[in-house]
This record gives structure tokens, C-alpha cells and sequence, in this order.
């Protein structure tokens, strides 16, 4: 019989937001990485975090995250401040980097963070059935692809059964196939009650998405889905919707 995650429907009088952002500034030495950033992420969406390499994605990401050392500004998550230790059960983080131990293989890596979260045997299978890898549970990490390794991490973060599952660059350097069936499985987690950010530099993934977050320099130039960037800029492209968004912004300053 196959394993299955089961989570405790909200109340009607929870939150409708899993990430609230307001006047966000973060400085790395006399350098402003993110500045007065505001944004909101709702329950149950896959918001796409959306801009160029070194805008400032990775640094947003681990101050929700609660890792990041921020200047200024307030930041709620799932109703309660970033880096709450109450958090770290509720709060799923994939690095760009796949963070597996390549001696031990996929269901030993598995069982290994569900042994820090109090998880069971169970919640293994079902961690690793999702992310399609019940047929290579006995293969060690290093005999994995770079997209399985991917897969092992989005295991290891599902094992804890995250609210939120915040997920940086997480397709970067995979083949168009791959890409497609992680996106699927992101979609399979939504539809689960999950909460998704998952940030990118290819805009092409913004279509999987409910809600865009679309970042330049450090600075948050528009919060608005698919749909309304397209009707915003009048492209039908969402690669040069977002070059037009930012010949905009750059002619209004």
C-alpha cells in the first residue's frame, strides 16, 4: 500500500498568506543587495521568483528562510516572524546546490532527515514516491544524475512535510525533459496544500505559475500573474514582456 502525507486542514480563521515581505533592505558590506522589497506569497499557490542572475533572488529567499542577516524591514512567514525556530518543521528549503551525501544512497539520505524531523519509515516512501524515485532507492549518490540529485534534496526538504517549500533555481542546468517532470511534481505538491516559491532566470518557467514576482538590481519591479503581464506590456512573449517591464521602469527613473 502506498505511503501518503496527510495535512490538517486550516481553519477558516488562518492567514490567506504564507509570506508577507515589507521594506526589505539587505546590505552586504557598502553594497545594497535588496532594496525596500515588498511582497506577498499566497497558501497554496506556486509563486515564480523571476529575474537575472545576481539580482538579488537568493538573498530574498534566505531571509524568508530566516539564514539571511537583513538591515531592515519585516518579514512574516506562515504567520509568524522569519527564523522562528517554531518554523523549521513548517519551512522546506532547496538550495541551487543539491545537498546530499554521496556514500549513502537515496533512501538512506532520506531517512536521515526524517530521523532530525521525527518522521517514519512511511513518510520516507512516500517523500521519494513523489519525486519519482521509488525505483532507485538503493542507488548511492554518486552513481545519481544531476537531475536525481536534484530530486534526492526536493525528497529530503518533502520529508519534514514542509507548509511551505521554498525551492532556489531548482531546475538550472537540467535537460527540457527533466525540467517539464520536476514542474509536474511541483504541481502534484500544490494541489497537495502546498505552498511553492521557486525562483528562476528562464522566463519561460513563469507559465507554470499562479503568481510572478519579477526582480531587477535588487529591487521588486512588479507582483502580478502570466496573465497581467502580458495585458500590462502588450507582449505575448514573456521574455520580452519582461524586457519591456524593464525598459519601463528604467525610462520612469
Amino acid at each position: 500500500m502506498r505511503a501518503t502525507f496527510h495535512r490538517m486542514m486550516s481553519s477558516p480563521s488562518d492567514e490567506l498568506l504564507a509570506v508577507e515581505v515589507r521594506n526589505l533592505r539587505v546590505k552586504r558590506g557598502a553594497t545594497e543587495v535588496l532594496r525596500d522589497v515588498g511582497l506577498t506569497v499566497e497558501r497554496g499557490s506556486i509563486t515564480g521568483l523571476l529575474g537575472p542572475s545576481g539580482c538579488g533572488k537568493t538573498t530574498l529567499m534566505r531571509s524568508i528562510v530566516g539564514t539571511q542577516i537583513v538591515e531592515s524591514g519585516e518579514l512574516t512567514v506562515l504567520g509568524e516572524p522569519a527564523g522562528s525556530p517554531s518554523l523549521r518543521r513548517r519551512v522546506g528549503y532547496v538550495t541551487q546546490a543539491p545537498s546530499i551525501y554521496d556514500d549513502l544512497s537515496v533512501r538512506d539520505n532520506v531517512a536521515y532527515f526524517a530521523a532530525v524531523y521525527g518522521r517514519s519509515r512511511d513518510d520516507v516512501a512516500a517523500a521519494i514516491d513523489l519525486v519519482g524515485l521509488s525505483d532507485r532507492t538503493k542507488h548511492r549518490g554518486d552513481e545519481l544524475s544531476g537531475g536525481q540529485k536534484t530530486r534526492v534534496s526536493l525528497a529530503c526538504a518533502l520529508v519534514a512535510d514542509p507548509e511551505l517549500l521554498i525551492l532556489d533555481e531548482p531546475t538550472v542546468g537540467l535537460d527540457p525533459v527533466l525540467r517539464a517532470e520536476l514542474w509536474a511534481r511541483f504541481h502534484d505538491l500544490a494541489a497537495r496544500g502546498v505552498t511553492l516559491l521557486v525562483s528562476s532566470h528562464v522566463m519561460d518557467e513563469a507559465e507554470h505559475c499562479d503568481q510572478l514576482l519579477l526582480m531587477r538590481e535588487g529591487r521588486l519591479l512588479a507582483e502580478l500573474t502570466p496573465a497581467e503581464l502580458r495585458a500590462r506590456t502588450g507582449e505575448s512573449n514573456l521574455d520580452q514582456a519582461f524586457l519591456t517591464l524593464i525598459q519601463a521602469a528604467g525610462a520612469a527613473q
